[in-house]
């Protein structure tokens, strides 16, 4: 016999109620993934570290990358420092060649007016020498006043050339100074006159007499 409240309108009966959906009735990866969603496990799972590996690979890659960067930057500023105080070296040395040539053209000028003034001497030596000896020829015929007067003018040109043979003396090592920056561009190969560091000539002081002054 069928109960009156178990059927319904139309006059079937009704369907068996459904029975609800427990944990234990999935499958058991879809129950361990539900688990680990809420918590219910604390053994890690295999997807989560996978991706943390990838994440800290990543991250010591970019590390890394930051660390052989900044030593690339470093050992490029330092190459660049080295080059800059290589260049200033090359610059102070050129100055220093540059200046002993110059000083070196200072001792030839010098050189070249002693010889000068040696042969100027020489030759009005010579001419003295022939003047003294035309005075003597002229002994009794030219009279006494001129021959006087002739004597003084004689003496004077003898001491002339005295002061100006430079053999007079034993010549002594001439005084140098410090070459000018026009005096040494022709000498500078193509070095400017300031330094890469800002530098000038008058700084790169000659460290010891030049070669050709010692």
């Amino acid at each position: 016999m069928i109960d009156d409240d178990s059927v319904v309108a139309d006059g079937s009966e009704p369907a068996a109620p459904a029975s609800p959906r427990t944990l234990y009735s999935e499958r058991p990866v879809a129950r361990a993934r539900r688990a680990k969603a809420h918590g219910l496990t604390d053994r890690p799972g295999r997807w989560r570290d996978r991706k943390t590996r990838t994440l800290e690979e990543a991250l010591d890659a970019v590390l890394g990358e930051i660390e052989v960067r900044a030593a690339q930057d470093a050992r490029r500023r330092q190459d660049e420092q080295q080059a800059i105080v290589e260049r200033e070296v090359r610059w102070r040395a050129a100055v220093e060649v540059a200046k002993e040539q110059a000083v070196r053209e200072q001792l030839e000028q010098a050189l070249r007016e002693e010889a000068g003034r040696w042969q100027e001497s020489a030759a009005l030596s010579a001419y003295c020498t022939a003047w003294e000896h035309r005075i003597g020829e002229l002994q009794g015929v030219v009279d006494e006043p001129t021959l006087s007067q002739t004597r003084r003018w004689l003496e004077w040109a003898r001491a002339y050339v005295r002061s100006i043979d430079p053999l007079s003396e034993l010549p002594k090592m001439p005084d140098v100074r410090e070459p000018t920056p026009e005096e040494l561009k022709p000498y500078l190969r193509g070095w400017s006159l300031t330094g890469r560091n800002g530098g000038t000539v008058g700084d790169a002081r000659m460290s010891s007499a030049p070669t050709c002054c010692r």
